[in-house]
């Protein structure tokens, strides 16, 4: 699959293969690539499907269940079909089968529905519900097949809480998480996979050795940063546009035993930020750093009285007198073991003493690493007990240019004082150099070493508690959009019904990502939810197409 690898050794002949397919499945064969658009599958297609042999199993009854997701926000009809596999070649047979199809039968993998947009929807074709494949195997420091790095190979369905229990036993964990750790490997690893702990080691996609990926043609490829590193790096953070990860070899550490977890208020943006980027530029910093706008108001559900461990620990007359409607909370974690705990306090406040916090507003607590890192879970059992889980999440999370970040507090957290705001703001710096330049994740452009990570974590409330209409809460977050225009921000998590947006979402890497849909997925079948590329209606001329060919073979097309 690396065929520009190829291209640059000379071999001629699986550059012609290569290419010459490619050119055959988007434009002289249609037929072998998409039909009329719009139809739903048809009888001759579905008894195609019925007809493979596979070890799961694939369904067109009663598909109801794989048209939701976490946001919500899309009201999505049900997919023509639903597989659940049990092997890497179920799902290679069944992509290879819907490529070749003369219909517009589409495929988008699916873990636990955790997108907002409908982003693992596939109207009109199969969703592959991949949380049926299972499988975790831990490599630790010692194994021969670890070569001197311990690692946990886990299939793409898994969840990234068995990932850590299973490491655990090991005295191992994974280096990079995302705050919510009941979300699939193969998930997150298309997205970026962002925390606390990205400032150190970059998120989650920059911690890979290897991945098993599906391409778009139903070829199952093991790729890493030196062995079909093309489609390596494209998968990871892709989208899911060029192919499905089946399995992926994720590096470890040794696990701390706990953690010290502290909080600190700050009233004022400037040093706030000036701390956070002082902590992630340490020479000895803490395991992670985060951080919260806070509301100056008791009563909010993102005011002062959700920031210490115990409600108790804080009362208004705690809060300087000088604060204004909006505060800033600042997150760390202190790793340790048992035999480091003498001499913690000594050490923790020396690591403090640099910072600029209120002093009377610090609060801290000891836990264990695993319970740090499944916090949310907690939340979530509260949450659902209380009906107040599966409700629409009109989320909004944006990367944003340290040098931007100023304007942004002024623009757009300052003014969120004056609205009914039901959810947390999350708002930390991360080091651009800890995320390889190879991805297809878009981060802001430009030489700034420093970007923030934004997230409007919103919840729209049952009606009958009130707040804003789901409306209002997706007008408003159109309106941070357009603010981000000027700032040069980007998405995380994106989505955009414009291909122009798309087009400029990607940036300088836009060309390089169509280039590589063309290689790994050229019927454009994968990921269709997300309206980057349409089967039936392919955004690339031939005219382009056949430019790239001509880069690709250094000459002009016959």
């Amino acid at each position: 699959m690396e065929f520009r690898s190829a291209i640059s050794k000379g071999d001629g002949v699986l550059m012609v293969v290569a290419l010459v397919g490619c050119i055959h499945a988007l434009f002289l064969s249609p037929m072998n690539c998409y039909g009329s658009h719009g139809e739903a599958i048809s009888t001759t297609d579905r008894m195609y499907l019925e007809s493979l042999s596979l070890q799961g199993t694939l369904t067109f009854d009663n598909t109801t269940a794989s048209a939701t997701d976490w946001g919500q926000l899309r009201s999505q009809l049900p997919p023509s079909g639903v597989m659940h596999p049990t092997s890497v070649d179920d799902i290679a047979t069944v992509v290879a089968a819907v490529a070749r199809s003369e219909s517009e039968l589409t495929v988008a993998a699916r873990g636990l529905g955790s997108s907002i947009w409908g982003q693992s929807q596939a109207h009109n074709g199969i969703v592959i519900e991949m949380t049926s494949l299972k499988g975790i195997k831990v490599a630790p420091l010692g194994d021969a097949a670890s070569n001197g790095v311990p690692f946990v190979e886990a299939m793409g369905g898994e969840m990234w809480v068995d990932v850590l229990t299973t490491s655990l036993e090991y005295g191992l964990a994974p280096r990079s998480w995302t705050d919510y750790l009941y979300l699939t490997v193969g998930g997150t690893l298309s997205n970026a996979g962002v925390s606390g702990q990205s400032f150190r080691h970059g998120p989650e996609v920059s911690n890979v050795l290897q991945l098993e990926v599906v391409t778009g043609t139903g070829e199952v490829v093991v790729c890493s940063a030196t062995k079909s590193s093309e489609l390596f790096f494209a998968v990871l953070g892709g989208l899911g546009q060029f192919g499905i990860i089946a399995k992926a070899r994720i590096v470890l550490e040794v696990a701390p035993q706990r953690v010290r977890w502290i909080r600190a208020i700050y009233t004022d943006f400037a040093t706030f930020k000036a701390d956070q980027e002082l902590l992630i530029g340490a020479a000895q910093p803490f395991d992670y750093v985060e951080g919260f706008v806070v509301l100056n108001n008791e009563n909010a559900i993102n005011g002062w009285g959700s920031v210490p461990f115990v409600r108790s620990d804080i009362n208004a007359a705690m809060i300087p007198g000088h604060a204004g409607a909006i505060m800033y909370c600042l997150e760390v974690t202190k790793a340790y073991s048992a035999a480091a705990l003498p001499t913690l306090d000594q050490v923790v406040e020396s690591m403090l003493a640099p910072l600029s916090f209120h002093r009377g507003l610090l609060f801290e607590k000891d836990t264990t690493y695993f319970k740090f890192l499944d916090r949310v879970h907690e939340v979530e059992m509260e949450l659902r007990a209380h009906g107040l889980w599966e409700i629409p999440h009109p989320w909004l999370n944006i990367f944003v240019p340290a040098s931007s970040i100023d304007r942004f507090n002024t623009l757009v957290f300052k003014p969120i004082a004056t609205q009914e705001f039901s959810g947390p703001i999350l708002v930390y710096p991360v080091n651009k150099s800890k995320w390889d330049k190879r991805l297809s994740v878009a981060v802001p452009e430009g030489p700034e070493e420093i970007f923030y990570i934004v997230a409007f974590l919103r919840n729209k409330l049952p009606d009958t508690i009130g707040g804003p209409s789901l409306t209002e809460m997706l007008d408003y977050n159109e309106s941070v959009l357009r603010i981000c225009e000027s700032l040069h921000c980007k998405q995380y998590l994106p989505h955009y019904e414009d291909r122009n947006k798309w087009t400029h979402h990607f940036g300088s890497k836009w060309d390089l990502f169509v280039q590589n849909k063309q290689l790994f997925d050229p019927c454009a079948i994968l990921s269709p939810g997300l309206n980057i590329f349409t089967r039936g209606r392919h955004s690339l001329s031939s005219t382009n197409f056949l430019s790239n060919f001509a880069n690709f073979c250094g000459g002009s097309p016959k």
